[in-house]
Order: C-alpha cells, then sequence, then structure tokens
C-alpha cells in the first residue's frame, strides 16, 4: 500500500474521550465542534489555511467568535483531524484507506492554494495521481471509501478517477500484467516456497481474468460502473467480462452454486441482479447457459420483474442446448402446486423454437409477393440435443403428483417436429409418468401414449414395452407389430401377412362398424392383461431368438424357420383380437375395466443397453 507522510513535527494532539485538545504551553484560544467531538485548537494554524474557518469566524456573533459548529464536513471527525494536524505541521500519514476522506474534508475547508501555496488540496491531489491512481489495489481500496462520502466525492470526480484507473489497469494486456496487481487471489504454489523450483521470478502466465476477483469487493453501483468503462474500453473479451460478472454473482448470492438461495434483503437482491442481467454482454455464449439458468432461479426465488426474467428466458432460449436437466429443474415458488417450475421451461423452448424461426418476403419478378423461409439459425445437432432434454426433463418432473397432464403433453409436443433416431428417452418419461399418474382414464393414457412413435423404439425399449403392464394394449401391440417388421427387414423377409383388424389398429383406422368400433377401441385403448402380457412377451422373445438364429443359418433355412416364426405371430395376434372382439360383443363399448389390474407383474426397470439395436426412421 502506498503512503504519504506529510509534516515533521511531533503528533501533541491529545484524546480525552470525546475531546481533542493540542498539548502545548500555549492556551487554546478556538473550539471547534465536529459532530460529538470537540477540539481545542489555536486560531492562527487553522485561519492562515482554511479560508471556510475564516468565514465562521468572521461571521459569527460577537463574544462567540472563539468557538464554531461544523456538522457536515465529510468523513467526520477523522477527516477534520487530518486537516487539523496539517495546519499545524504535525507528521500525518495518508493512504488508500483515509486519502478521499482528506480531499474532501480539504475541499469542504477551502484549503485551495489561493490561501496558502502548498496547501493540503495541492498535496493530496500530487499524492493520489502519482501513486494511488497507479496502483490496482490502492485504487480498489480507495473507490470503496468514496461512498460515505457523496456527493462531493463524485463532485469532485475522485469516483471517476478511481473508476477510471481500474478500467484502465484491467484492460492493460496481460503481457504487461505483474501478479503484485492481484491482491484477493491465493498465492500460487511456487510464491509460497512449497515447490523446490521456485527461484523468486514469477514466470507463471498471467490469465486473461486474472482482475475479476478483485473487483468482487465493489458494492454494486460501483461496480456496475467499473464494468462499463472496461466494456468502453474495447479491449476485454465478451467471455472474460461474463466471467466476472458470474464470479461477482456467486459471491453476491451465497448458495447459488447449489440452488439454495438465502434471501436476507430483498432489495439488495434486485438490484445487483437487476444490474448483472443488464450487464451481460449481448454476444451468445459470452456466459453459460448454467449460469443464466442460475440467474433465472434467482430471479423467481425473490420475484424479480417480468422484464428481467423474459431477458433472462430469452438468452436461455438462445443456447438452451448447452443446458442440462438439473440446469432447467426449477423449483415452483411456494404456495405452487407442481414442485417444478414446468411453465418457466415451456417458455424457453418456445423461445428456442422462435429463434430458430427466420422468414423473409421476397418480390418476384412478376410482382408477386412470396414468403422463403430461410434455413434456421440451430443446426439438427441442436435441435436433437434440445429434444433429448426436454424428454430427460419431462422424466423427472413426471414423477410429480400434480404435474397436469396438459403440461406435459404441451411441452412434450413443443418439440416433437425435432427429428431424433429413437424415442427411448420419450418413452422413459412417459411411463414415468403413468406411474406416478395411476389414476388418470383411458383416453387420457391413449393421449399421452400417442406422443411417442413406436418404429423408434429400440431393441431394449420394446422388450420393456411388451412387459408394461401400465400402457394400453394398443401400444403393446404396436410396438410387437413394428419389433417384428424389424427383425423381418433385417432378414431380408417381406412384412408379416397380419389380420386386417391388426392392420387397421397400426394404421389408425376405425374399423367397418361403427359400433364394434366403439367396443374395440374401448378394448384397445385398456390396460393390457397379465395374460395378454404374457403372451405377447413370449411372442417377442421368440421372435428375438428366431432373428438372432438366422444369421447362423444358410439363405433357405433361414427364410423357413423366419416364414414359421410369422405365421405363429399371426396366430397370436388372431387369438388376442378374437378374445378382444368377444370381449366387445359380450360387454359392448361401456368397459370398466380396472387400470391397475395387472400391478401382480414385476416392474421391470428400463435401462437402455449400449449394444441394443436402434431403429432409424
Amino acid at each position: 500500500m502506498k503512503f504519504m507522510k506529510l509534516g515533521s513535527k511531533p503528533d501533541s494532539l491529545q484524546t480525552d474521550g470525546n475531546i481533542r485538545y493540542v498539548a502545548t504551553e500555549l492556551a487554546t484560544d478556538f473550539v471547534v465542534h465536529v459532530e460529538d467531538v470537540k477540539f481545542y485548537l489555536h486560531k492562527f494554524p487553522l485561519l492562515s489555511k482554511s479560508a471556510r474557518l475564516q468565514k465562521l469566524v468572521s461571521s459569527s456573533n460577537e463574544g462567540n467568535g472563539d468557538e464554531v459548529h461544523i456538522h457536515d464536513i465529510p468523513g467526520g471527525s477523522n477527516a477534520f483531524e487530518i486537516c487539523a494536524k496539517f495546519c499545524y505541521g504535525m507528521t500525518v500519514t495518508l493512504n488508500a484507506h483515509n486519502v478521499i476522506a482528506a480531499r474532501c474534508a480539504a475541499e469542504y475547508l477551502e484549503m485551495h492554494e489561493t490561501v496558502e501555496k502548498g496547501n493540503l488540496i495541492y498535496k493530496v491531489d500530487v499524492f493520489m495521481n502519482s501513486s494511488i491512481f497507479r496502483s490496482w489495489k490502492d485504487s480498489i481500496m480507495a473507490l470503496q471509501t468514496t461512498k460515505s462520502l457523496l456527493p462531493l466525492s463524485e463532485e469532485l470526480k475522485l469516483i471517476s478517477h478511481c473508476i477510471d484507473a481500474i478500467a484502465s489497469k484491467a484492460s492493460v494486456d496481460v503481457s504487461k500484467v505483474d501478479w503484485s496487481y492481484t491482491y484477493n487471489r491465493k498465492k500460487i504454489l511456487e510464491e509460497n516456497g512449497d515447490n523446490p523450483t521456485w527461484n523468486g521470478v514469477r514466470n507463471r502466465m498471467v490469465p486473461n481474468d486474472w482482475w475479476v476477483e478483485d473487483l468482487c469487493e465493489l458494492e454494486i453501483d460501483l461496480y456496475k460502473r467499473v464494468i462499463i468503462n472496461i466494456k468502453g474500453k474495447g479491449t476485454i473479451s465478451n467471455e472474460v467480462i461474463g466471467e466476472a460478472l458470474k464470479a461477482y454473482a456467486y459471491r453476491r448470492f451465497p448458495g447459488s452454486v447449489k440452488g439454495v438461495i438465502q434471501v436476507d434483503d430483498v432489495s439488495k437482491f434486485h438490484s445487483v441482479l437487476d444490474s448483472i442481467v443488464w450487464l451481460l454482454p449481448a454476444e451468445k455464449g459470452s456466459v453459460s447457459c448454467s449460469f443464466l439458468l442460475k440467474l433465472l432461479k434467482v430471479a423467481i426465488s425473490v420475484d424479480l420483474g417480468e422484464t428481467v426474467k423474459g431477458e433472462l428466458v430469452k438468452r436461455i432460449g438462445q443456447q438452451l442446448e448447452e443446458a442440462s436437466v438439473n440446469d432447467l429443474l426449477i423449483r415452483a415458488r411456494d404456495g405452487e402446486a407442481t414442485t417444478y417450475d414446468v411453465n418457466i421451461v415451456q417458455k424457453i423452448v418456445v423461445e428456442f423454437m422462435t429463434q430458430d424461426r427466420d422468414a423473409e418476403t421476397e418480390m418476384e419478378n412478376d410482382n408477386e409477393i412470396r414468403e422463403i423461409r430461410k434455413p434456421g439459425i440451430f443446426s439438427e445437432a441442436s435441435k436433437l440435443m434440445v429434444a433429448k432434454l426436454v424428454d430427460s426433463y419431462l422424466a423427472e418432473v413426471a414423477k410429480d403428483p400434480n404435474l397436469p397432464l396438459l403440461s406435459f403433453i404441451g411441452l412434450a409436443e413443443m418439440v416433437s417436429s425435432f427429428s431424433r433416431p429413437a424415442h427411448d428417452g420419450l418413452y422413459r418419461a412417459i411411463d414415468t409418468y403413468l406411474k406416478g399418474h395411476p389414476g388418470i382414464n383411458k383416453s387420457e393414457r391413449k393421449r399421452i401414449c400417442k406422443l411417442m412413435d413406436c418404429k423408434k423404439l429400440s431393441a431394449d425399449a420394446c422388450m420393456h414395452a411388451v412387459q408394461n403392464e401400465r400402457l394400453p394394449l394398443r401400444v403393446v401391440v404396436q410396438v410387437l407389430f413394428f419389433e417384428q417388421v424389424r427383425a423381418a427387414a433385417s432378414s431380408g423377409s417381406s412384412t408379416p401377412d397380419l389380420p386386417k383388424a391388426i392392420k387397421d389398429l397400426n394404421c389408425g383406422s376405425n374399423g367397418s362398424s361403427r359400433s364394434t368400433t366403439a367396443n374395440t377401441d374401448e378394448d384397445w385403448d385398456a390396460v393390457a392383461s397379465a395374460e395378454e402380457l404374457r403372451a405377447l412377451r413370449g411372442e417377442l422373445a421368440a421372435l428375438r431368438l428366431g432373428n438372432g438364429a438366422m444369421h447362423e443359418r444358410n439363405g433357405d433355412k433361414a427364410s423357413m424357420s423366419k416364414m414359421k416364426g410369422l405365421i405363429m405371430s399371426k396366430k397370436i395376434f388372431s387369438k388376442i383380437w378374437s378374445r378382444k372382439a368377444a370381449q366387445g360383443e359380450n360387454s359392448g363399448s361401456d368397459s370398466t375395466e380396472s387400470l391397475g389390474s395387472s400391478n401382480n407383474l414385476e416392474e421391470t426397470k428400463y435401462t437402455p443397453s449400449r449394444n441394443g439395436r436402434h431403429s432409424v426412421s
């Protein structure tokens, strides 16, 4: 820390409680009241250097000219004491902690060069320009003292000088930065002497963000002005600015890294968060999506305004493919029915979709106007990542028993247009929702199952689905059908010739009779019975075994074996269909079958295999 000593006489200013007096043989003739402290001094040394004290003495009533009151001097009694000692020529030390207060007090007392040459204002200015503003750490410490000295510290441009000095140091090329600038970072091992090869020379390269932690000590209003000044110089990259904002946010929001926000002063949190969002560089990728989502969680927890939350949602949507499921698990506010705020995630996905749509109108030669849709700004890989992210997110929030079906379906449908080779993640999310909401009716069960494409389930997912007692029989049969189609395609055989009713089911046909349709649709949408699941499970196992054996036989034997398997498949499908048709004739369309009738089956946990086959649409 830089310092400057003024004066050469011994410090003879004594303290006795709230009384300060000069211990000399000459009796004091002047009393100055500063706040609750009395200074017993001599007129000559003070009035010879302070124009304001001269005016106060001359304007005082007769008989009271020996006593004045000063209640609004910047820096209070401590700053006045520095000025008084300077007037007496006593030794006084100026440093980064008291130099701003001394400068403001000297300005208040009008200790200018016009009063006396070499006065306090001049000497303090020389010290600040030659030492304080040239030192990184002293500039920061001096800036921290300016807040209590407002508005004079602002009027004298002392704050601006400190800020500009800090911004200039931070903008210097790192090759010219000495590690001694920093005072808040932990010393490196070499400097601590822990490395035997350390020879006392700093040979470690200084990182681009060497300054970010040091500025975290500043209050938000000063920090904001420093960052604006740094950005204005144009030498610091947006990534480093983003890193600085991230470091400041983590310092000001304890627990935000772990997602636990402790709000002591809501107004302070509002100011800090609003400033950080306002300072974020406009360029995509300057800060991570994870950090933006943490800011959004804080904004929701402190009920920040919609403007700030909307800006965060927009920025998150621009780089949603970088997010993780844990980042998106934003807790709903107290009093909400659901555990997580699904609505805010829907807004983020909508923003992602909006960013990708970009249409422009072009005038043709024949004056006809047509809309030309340019390629989206996001790659297919980004869209695939977002689709998988949403699938995984749905699998997590589906565990919430209070999650409305419409919220689940609405979010899933947002990414339904994104082509992805497998629907295993979506199937897992649907299965989780069915497990956590056993009370949903048949139509709701049918609607949620329509979200997935059975053709895009892997072999492991198909095996799980055939054993899943929570799925409607329609879905189970479709899964088995497409597994047979896949098996036939892999062996070079033709698609199996299934009963018309099964074909109608897979094509979405309602059959030939309206009354029959009512009955059979009701049955197909019902949960599969244990007997039906056992039959279908055995059929799928036989198909998998048959398909594996075919690769070890010659072409003729393989074809004969496969056809035999397909014939067996047809018989089982026909048997199930006949049973369903008979049930339809006997029971009519009003089925009261229990959705939980097959809970005695052992639940199989679905874990996709790394070596499982994946179908490509």
